[in-house]
């Protein structure tokens, strides 16, 4: 139970997968936690937490809603990735300013968007940032301007993961491509070659990883680390969903042509195809210097979490294998 004195942290995106598990993690550490949202009367997050109603497209409405904040979580991505070129920027510069104002560190999940192919296949965390598409130049300008907003006093922790699945990870991959919410699961649509690896991230466990990092007494002025997650070809993840199904499933490849050819009338389908890429090859995350910190990274066995992320997303099996046992 959080008291008066209590560290206070302003999550931007609380009702979002990440900022989410974030959120929870932090009231369960003993943080308060206020969360910004447009409308709180109707907004979903973990218990405990305190609303204030805003917009992170309002500087004005980020930093009243900082006032106390040692530590701001950044979770802010517009649904669908509709007008990221538009939004993203501005509504991290609101919490940057917002952050210089009242003198908190800023907590920042980032992507592997912001790589290009020859960081490939194993990114550490001092890599070079050519991004090889439009959304990726996005990311590696959100991480310049944290670097600046760093050098010039305010600190700064950047967590970079792969792709999430969760519970409440609704814009995702995995709830939009991989598996179909509300409905039991019999299928599997995959977005790239089986044989390869990809890092998947489990919210509740990149949660762990990042309050326990900020929580260092000697946490830096600017900090990256990496989240290794979930390494897994598509046929091990495939095999794990068919642990927890108790069924054989059905596997199809995502149909990109298809996609391709309805993007000139979908943004949500142009952003997607942009990163097609990263698919293709095993893209995957050094996270030698979390570990470092850490110990060892937070980490949920595979078939535990995919049950998690079912049962959240109504896609759990009537029966499922877990429960037969």
């Amino acid at each position: 139970m959080t008291q008066d004195n209590s560290p206070l942290a302003l999550v931007i995106g609380a009702t979002g997968g990440i900022g989410g598990a974030v959120a929870g993690r932090l009231v369960a550490g003993g943080w308060r936690v206020r969360a910004l949202n447009r409308s709180p009367q109707t907004a979903k997050g973990p218990r405990g937490l305190e609303w204030a109603q805003g917009d992170a497209m309002i500087g004005a409405d980020v930093r009243r809603a900082a006032e106390g904040a040692q530590l701001i979580f950044h979770g802010a991505n517009p649904p669908g990735y509709r007008n990221w070129a538009g939004l993203v920027l501005p509504m991290l510069r609101n919490t940057i300013s917002a952050a210089e104002a009242v003198g908190a560190r800023i907590l920042f999940p980032g992507t592997v968007y912001n790589y290009g192919p020859d960081a490939f296949p194993l990114i550490d965390e001092d890599a070079p940032q050519r991004p090889a598409t439009r959304k990726g130049a996005i990311r590696a300008e959100m991480e310049a301007a944290l670097v600046d907003a760093a050098f010039a006093g305010t600190p700064v922790t950047i967590v970079r993961a792969g792709d999430f699945f969760g519970p409440k990870a609704g814009n995702t991959w995995f709830a939009q491509g991989l598996a179909k919410p509300n409905t039991p699961l019999a299928s599997v649509t995959y977005p790239g070659p089986l044989e390869v690896e990809h890092s998947w991230a489990y919210p509740p466990d990149l949660a762990e990883a990042m309050v326990r990092l900020v929580e260092r007494p000697d946490a830096g002025a600017f900090e990256t680390f990496h989240f290794a997650g979930h390494r897994l070809t598509g046929r091990q993840l495939v095999a794990a969903l068919e642990q927890v199904a108790g069924r054989r499933l059905a596997v199809r490849r995502l149909p990109w042509l298809a996609l391709k050819a309805m993007s000139p009338f979908n943004e949500t389908l142009r952003e997607l195809m942009e990163v097609r890429y990263l698919w293709d090859t095993p893209v995957l995350l050094d996270n030698t210097r979390l570990a470092a910190q850490l110990g060892e990274e937070p980490h949920t066995p595979i078939v535990a979490a995919l049950e998690a992320t079912l049962r959240g997303m109504g896609a759990l099996p009537r029966y499922p294998a877990a429960l037969a046992a």
